[in-house]
């Protein structure tokens, strides 16, 4: 069985995240000893969003297109609005969030970040979660929709907002603890 300390994980984002959806991700997975990178479009550092304005900055260590899905037991997708709709409109990261899927490998996405995996293909038939607003996107793409703080469905995790941040963090470990999922492509 794999540990969270043995394990090294994924965050893929842009400009415009929600910023404790990457940051509190980002800092307890660290503490608990895992492996976290983060890839952005151009390999550089990224600005969040806090609450109601800009938020801080944050390094990448790779591009996105430099990505070895390989390399990784896990992928996390925060949300916010802006980042998720920039990065599906995005083709590379959304074959690289594909990829990840494909391999058997955990992928969490938080609040808008279910966006990425709708255009991935890859919610149909999947229990999942989400943002309000774009509960309605999830079902239209064949998701099964719940309101809950943490939807897991054969390898994916879903959560609603930053208050489920907690339960969110937690399922990803329990999850990367549990090793790799089987799963069908959509």
């Amino acid at each position: 069985m794999p540990k969270i300390t043995e394990a090294k994980i994924l965050i893929m984002a842009t400009h415009g995240f929600e910023q404790s959806e990457l940051e509190v991700p980002l800092n307890s997975l660290r503490e608990q000893g895992a492996t976290v990178h983060v890839a952005t479009l151009d390999g550089k550092a990224i600005k969040g969003w806090k609450e109601k304005d800009w938020g801080d900055e944050f390094n990448a260590d790779l591009k996105i297109s430099d990505v070895n899905v390989d390399d990784y037991i896990a992928l996390v997708l925060p949300g916010g609005q802006m980042n998720p709709d920039i990065l599906r409109a995005d083709k590379e990261t959304v074959a690289k969030v594909r990829e990840f899927v494909s391999a058997d490998k955990i992928v969490a996405a938080i609040c808008h970040a279910p966006w990425l995996l709708i255009e991935a293909g890859v919610v149909k038939g999947r229990e999942m979660t989400s943002y309000h607003s774009i509960r309605t996107d999830l079902k239209n793409a064949g998701a099964d929709v719940v309101d809950k703080e943490v939807a897991i469905s054969n390898g994916i995790v879903t959560s609603r907002s930053p208050e489920d941040l907690e339960a969110f963090v937690a399922k990803i470990v329990e999850e990367v603890e549990e090793g790799e999922h089987e799963r069908k492509v959509a």
